[in-house]
């Protein structure tokens, strides 16, 4: 063979028909490198439509795409080599290569040996890919022609010596002796080149995602392919599967599908006309989707991202509403947000790609936040849109704080100036007129809440429109985005205070569990104590109604609080996080009721003072705080974390157990300062003391009068010891100028200093109860003592005789009945005590929420029993049921109720 001179004309011609190519004898061409094109570039070089609003040949193309892709999809890059054994000229139509990349150049190859007659011998043109440069080189030949010709004629082109090269056809190395014929190797035919096997690191991977490419050329092509959509499906799990395990050659490996032009070969084939097409390629885009997720490593996923990025690109141009778009844009978002920052995603994607589609989701929400309001059926936002929206935004949150350097909000105007970034100005401007627009729509629709609430309230029309569901959602991606402006955190706070009921509203509503809530907490009035209660609640495990799951405890009245302390203290955090199953020794019920019994009586004996392990506040006996000596039990600490991890059961139990804390004890809890004022309770003799010294006379308190140093006198097990509050502190003495000092470390000393391991070992109970024991100081943040109050002892209010009538039903019995009558006159007479006796004897409930009876799990009952008239009233307090006979007078009945609303009275479920 020789080298000749004279090139051959463009094969690439122009739309509009036929194009004859020149041919020249023996002619070559060296390969030429060329970069990856765009994403639509590919698209339109594989000849499929495109989705140019101006583009009159639409139609044209439309019709052509079948025979377009049997040319174009085998090729990598836009320019080839071509190579012939044939001199002959060939015509090539428009109908078989695409008109838009008009540059592509190429040359032929004739056949010096080959005879006269042999030149009208049908002639193959097929393409050969080499692996893994990706260059694409077109060559012709006779099908009587040897494999081993073709890598004669690679040779000269390449200089990629015989014996280093592969040749693949459908999975299968091609072997030297053979013919072309006999390979089946067919016109227009994709083969891959497979040569300095050496350079790549993963040769098989290559091969894989090569089959998966031409196993969509061919169904472009109209092929029929049996079980075409489990190949394409299993060679993917097959390429995600082999993915190193050693990171550093991950993204080499997953490259290999953006290399291949895998996305665009699939996509071209989801746009495909032919039946079927779509179909397996939805179903195959979606299983990469779904394995690269699930069969891949959380720290892998970013280097998933930048291929579920092109598909998102290809498939956004064909529709904003195609599903299969959105499903890629929403795996896209969940891939960069489970790397949980933008420090490994910033490798592979970059703002300018992700910001579109904050524009676009953007745009979207604030047209369905519109609609929302229209009427109670409105749709309203997807949930769908505002997950990938968080997931978007938290990382151009991230790179904008990274990029500015972020020493405070950005000061952005709207005087048309714009803000000056060399990198990121006009998205950072941009971001910020759609957080003001987001606000202003959000401002209405909780506006529009409060008028619908207003219709419930009078007890007109519906007042709950489906179309809220996301709006706490996307109130908390703006309460994000506002900390990046200069004024804009103000702005959105305003917002949410003017609307503070429609907030509540929505929080008791559609706050989840599974949600993050603390940004609602930031600034508590925005919100009051039944949204805070909810939101706080929501931090404790949901109590399981399946008694399997149940932490079974069997406890002895008589040993109560030592048996209570085996069976909790000793109990892995979480085994107790399904609930608790109780039972009292020898007695026979089990149930809710039981369980609220053992609450109260537990908590009464771990705040008796008589067990050292907390002190009663002098002004307000319901307060409590731990013992300072309390270490005269050696097990103390362990009860204190005991202590926690019941208080804790109660409130995730919603049992009021008629016990409230000292503020000096929850300030400690929450991880706060303790002031002069907040011990007022706590101690008063120390307040008053410490109050006249802060307001003495200068002069006199320099005088030395006083005669204190910075010491305290304190007493441990019956001795008293001098312990200095300062090193030092016994020759400091007190003057005008240290006194605020002095103050502070006594105060410290007395309420920090002295049960910091109590309150440590407390919290530390308490959080192993929480979902999240991280959240123990949080928890208490969240609240006002006030609302801890009404959480841990319910309504301080005496028990409404009206209000307990109004939840209560009869079985048996009616309303109008004389025992009912009876009842409910003698149990208005009752005191205030006697009353919660009653209660407790009817529900285990002895202290009622802050709602009344309407906060109670459910309603009360009372049953018409067939004992003898001799009898005293029964209860199933699990069920909230009385039960009494039919009493033949009011003074029979009261003597029978006041024989149980005796505080001794009814102390067991019945023996056994």
């Amino acid at each position: 063979m020789s080298l000749v001179q004279t090139p051959t004309v463009d094969c690439v011609p122009q739309l509009g028909g036929p194009t004859t190519v020149g041919t020249a004898t023996n002619a070559i061409l060296t390969t030429v490198d060329h970069p990856r094109l765009s994403s639509k570039r590919k698209l339109d070089d594989y000849g499929g439509p495109t989705f140019d609003d101006d583009d009159e040949d639409q139609d044209e193309n439309d019709a052509a795409f079948a025979e377009l892709v049997s040319v174009r999809m085998r090729k990598d890059e836009p320019n080839a080599v071509h190579s012939s054994s044939d001199a002959q000229p060939r015509s090539i139509t428009a109908a078989q290569f695409n008109p838009r990349v008009p540059d592509d150049r190429s040359t032929s190859y004739s056949c010096s040996t080959r005879a006269e007659s042999t030149r009208s011998e049908s002639r193959l043109q097929f393409f050969i890919k080499m692996i893994p440069e990706g260059k694409t080189m077109v060559f012709q030949f006779c099908p009587r022609d040897t494999v081993r010709s073709v890598h004669d004629r690679i040779q000269l082109v390449t200089g990629i010596p015989v014996h280093e090269q592969r040749l693949i056809y459908r999975g299968k190395q091609l072997q030297w002796e053979r013919t072309l014929a006999e390979c089946s190797i067919q016109n227009d035919a994709g083969l891959e080149l497979v040569g300095r096997m050496r350079s790549t690191g993963h040769p098989h991977a290559w091969q894989v995602v090569d089959d998966i490419v031409s196993v969509v050329c061919r169904l472009c092509r109209g092929e029929t392919i049996a079980s075409a959509s489990n190949h394409i499906k299993l060679r993917m799990t097959e390429f995600l599967t082999e993915t190193p395990k050693d990171e550093e050659r991950v993204p080499g490996h997953l490259q290999i599908f953006l290399s291949c032009s895998a996305p665009a070969a699939l996509v071209m084939l989801y746009m495909s006309p032919i039946k079927g097409n779509k179909d397996c390629a939805d179903s195959s885009i979606k299983h990469f989707l779904n394995s690269s997720r699930n069969s891949l490593p959380k720290p892998y996923h970013n280097y998933c991202a930048p291929i579920v990025l092109e598909f998102c690109k290809l498939l956004r141009r064909a529709a904003l509403e195609d599903p299969l778009y959105l499903s890629c844009r929403s795996t896209l978002g969940s891939l960069l947000e489970s790397t949980g920052s933008l420090e490994n995603s910033k490798k592979v994607i970059v703002m300018q790609e992700i910001f579109p589609f904050v524009s676009e989701l953007g745009n979207r929400l604030s047209k369905d936040l519109v609609s929302s309001m229209e009427s109670p059926t409105s749709v309203g936002p997807l949930s769908g849109d505002v997950r990938d929206l968080a997931a978007f935004l938290l990382l151009l949150r991230t790179e904008i704080t990274e990029q500015v350097g972020f020493q405070g909000p950005i000061p952005v105007t709207l005087d048309g100036k714009g803000y000056k970034h060399p990198l990121y100005g006009e998205e950072i401007e941009f971001l910020h007129l759609l957080f003001i627009d987001l606000l202003k729509r959000m401002g209405e629709c909780l506006h529009k809440m409060e008028e619908c609430l207003a219709v419930k309230h009078k007890g007109e029309g519906e007042s709950i429109y489906s179309g809220w569901s996301q709006y706490l959602a996307i109130l908390k991606e703006l309460n994000s985005v506002s900390k990046l402006y200069l004024g804009a955190e103000e702005d959105f706070w305003m917002v949410l205070k003017l609307r503070k009921s429609s907030l509540c509203t929505l929080i008791i509503k559609y706050a989840k569990r599974t949600d993050d809530h603390q940004w609602l907490l930031e600034q508590k009035d925005v919100t009051d104590f039944e949204s805070r209660r909810h939101l706080a609640m929501m931090m404790f495990p949901e109590v399981k109604e399946d008694y399997e799951e149940l932490h079974e405890m069997l406890i002895d009245r008589s040993q109560l609080l030592a048996e209570s302390f085996e069976y909790i203290a000793k109990a892995e955090p979480e085994a107790l996080h399904a609930g608790l199953f109780m039972e009292f020794k020898n007695e026979e019920a089990t149930g809710p009721g039981v369980v609220r019994e053992w609450f109260f009586l537990v908590c009464q004996a771990i705040f008796n003072p008589e067990n050292a392990l907390f002190v009663p506040c002098p002004n307000d006996r319901r307060r409590f705080f731990p013992n300072p000596t309390s270490k005269v039990d050696p097990l103390h600490l362990e009860y204190f974390n005991f202590s926690g991890r019941v208080i804790a059961l109660a409130l995730m139990h919603k049992v009021q157990v008629g016990v409230v804390f000292d503020r000096v004890f929850f300030l400690q809890l929450a991880g706060r300062d303790i002031s002069l004022e907040d011990i007022r309770d706590a101690d008063p003799c120390l307040y008053s003391s410490c109050k006249q010294i802060l307001e003495m006379d200068s002069d006199f308190i320099d005088s030395d009068a006083l005669g204190l140093t910075f010491v305290r006198e304190v007493e441990e097990l019956g001795t008293r010891k001098v312990v200095e509050l300062y090193p030092g502190g016994k020759s400091i003495v007190v003057n005008s100028k240290n006194r605020e000092q002095y103050v502070k470390l006594l105060i410290d000393h007395q309420f920090v200093t002295s049960i910091s391991e109590q309150v440590s070992h407390f919290a530390q109970g308490f959080g192993h109860i929480l979902c999240n024991s991280r959240l123990q100081k949080f928890f208490f943040q969240s609240l006002e003592l006030e609302d801890l109050d009404s959480m841990l002892y319910g309504s301080e209010t005496t028990i409404c005789v009206n209000d307990w009538k109004a939840h209560t039903e009869y079985n048996g019995y009616k309303e109008t009945d004389p025992q009912i009558f009876w009842f409910w006159k003698i149990v208005g007479a009752m005191s205030a005590e006697q009353r919660k006796v009653l209660l407790f004897f009817w529900t285990s409930v002895k202290y009622l929420p802050v709602e009344g009876f309407r906060g109670l799990a459910s309603r009360l009952y009372i049953y018409k029993s067939t004992e003898p008239h001799e009898r005293l009233p029964s209860s199933h307090t699990c069920f909230y049921r009385l039960c009494f006979p039919p009493y033949p007078s009011m003074a029979i009945m009261q003597d029978r109720l006041h024989v149980i609303t005796q505080e001794h009275v009814g102390c067991s479920f019945g023996t056994w």
